[in-house]
């Protein structure tokens, strides 16, 4: 017998009979569990076994993307142009730690390389650790 687990209510079976979860192993499967995840955040408000099977279900689509679909590394420029875009910020926006909306450009553009001060004044606003801005020289 096991001890510590509660007895899953009639609501929650039915929730894991409908759409059982297991390990994603293509696309397809990716694809349904994200629906099956959106539908039930589209109910508006959610019950504890919601959250629990949510959980779950975000658990396995983490696992999957972890897996298959790795996130690109991003440094320099192109980091600091994901971090405006996900921070919805302008160009503008950066004037106080490049001083001129010139330089700003040339950053975001790749003419120009990011100083050390600049670097750390970044990291500060999109609370990172410096060392995700600095650019590595491929030495392969």
């Amino acid at each position: 017998m096991t001890t510590g687990l509660k007895t899953p209510s009639n609501y929650y079976i039915a929730l894991i009979t409908s759409f059982p979860p297991r390990p994603i192993t293509n696309e397809a499967e990716l694809i349904a569990t994200q629906t099956q995840i959106n539908s039930i955040l589209d109910k508006g408000k959610l019950t504890n076994d919601d959250r629990d099977y949510l959980k779950v279900l975000g658990l396995l689509v983490y696992d999957y993307e972890n897996k298959h679909e790795p996130m690109p590394l991003l440094k320099g420029f192109e980091l600091v142009q994901a971090l405006l875009e996900e921070s919805n910020l302008q160009p503008k926006d950066l004037i106080p730690i490049f001083e001129t909306e010139t330089a700003v450009l040339d950053i975001l553009n790749g003419k120009r390389q990011l100083t050390t001060e600049q670097i750390n004044k970044l990291a500060a606003l999109f609370q990172l650790a410096p060392n995700a801005f600095f650019e590595v020289e491929n030495t392969v």
